[in-house]
């Protein structure tokens, strides 16, 4: 296990280019990664949330129509842009070739396609090729345009196969421009000191056991972890001696009696499963509380935003 993959400084996290959110799917991937944009652009960064899944979902937390593959303004500070295959593939050919008229006269024919949609993790690899760009190459004004990159990554199976594209890809090809690609989002994906893996779970059986597996594989691939987010958290808020004064209220404290019955039994829910990741995940745990909004929007991510910021 190589040992800079567990070694992290909470108050740093933000000072990396590429911070990778990814864990089991419903956890609140999307909502971390918005909720990091946001707490790093409170600092001053400017920064862009990459999504590669199939469904964009970032922009509608922050009330704003979806990007698509250009990069649009979300809030002050704060971009995101939809990663989708064919035009990630377009913007690397044409990067590669320098031509878009040459691009044009060998890419786009139909037997060509073909091949392209067939050949197998092409698509990850031009995904993850684009994100790579953004945060280590792409340039304005003769400084990185972003000061950090968020990217909002498949969830924890998939999630995993796609950072290993490169270290695949590498194992089979050794040269060309390609392979030279291939290094660089290796490698970029590999510094600690660059970009840092941050998985999100929920204080449930399921996700809990499938962060706990995340960490140990990403671990072994020698991916540099950030912190562990345990979302969804519930905070104690009734003495015992309270729960029983509502249960002696009758009939017209019964729903305020499952009410509070419901929030206890969630809190220790969460402390429990804060309990288990802390002894079996050696990195540092991160909880965002559960926000109680009717319409979960901007100020439930500027309220999680803050809870980050003070955990780290």
């Amino acid at each position: 296990m190589a040992k800079e993959a567990l070694d992290v400084t909470p108050p740093a996290l933000l000072d990396r280019r590429l911070l990778v959110v990814t864990g089991k799917g419903g956890t609140g991937k999307s909502t971390v990664s918005a909720a990091l944009a946001l707490a790093a652009s409170r600092k001053r960064k400017r920064v862009l949330i990459c999504e590669v899944t199939a469904r964009e979902r970032v922009s509608e937390l922050f009330g704003r129509p979806p990007s698509g593959p250009q990069i649009h303004k979300l809030f002050e500070d704060v971009y995101s842009v939809h990663v989708r295959p064919p035009e990630a593939m377009r913007e690397y050919g044409i990067m590669v070739l320098r031509s878009e008229t040459l691009y044009n006269l060998v890419f786009e024919r139909r037997w060509v396609r073909y091949f392209l949609n067939a050949a197998p993790s092409l698509a990850e690899i031009v995904m993850l090729g684009k994100v790579a760009w953004h945060a280590g190459r792409e340039m304005e004004h003769g400084r990185p345009r972003w000061d950090l990159v968020v990217l909002d990554a498949p969830a924890t199976g998939h999630g995993l196969t796609f950072l290993s594209v490169p270290e695949v890809f590498l194992s089979i090809v050794k040269e060309g421009p390609l392979a030279r690609d291939m290094k660089f989002m290796d490698s970029m994906l590999k510094d600690p000191q660059q970009a840092r893996t941050c998985i999100v779970t929920l204080p449930e059986e399921m996700p809990a056991n499938e962060a706990i597996e995340m960490h140990r594989a990403l671990a072994q691939r020698g991916f540099p972890q950030g912190v562990l987010f345990l979302n969804g958290v519930f905070t104690p808020r009734f003495a015992p001696e309270e729960r029983v004064q509502v249960a002696r209220g009758g009939p017209l404290l019964a729903a305020a009696a499952d009410a509070a019955d419901s929030h206890e039994a969630r809190a220790d829910l969460s402390r429990h499963y804060t309990s288990v990741l802390r002894s079996e995940v050696k990195l540092p745990l991160v909880s965002v509380p559960y926000v109680f909004e009717r319409t979960f929007g901007i100020r439930a991510i500027e309220q999680i935003a803050s809870a980050i910021e003070a955990a780290l």
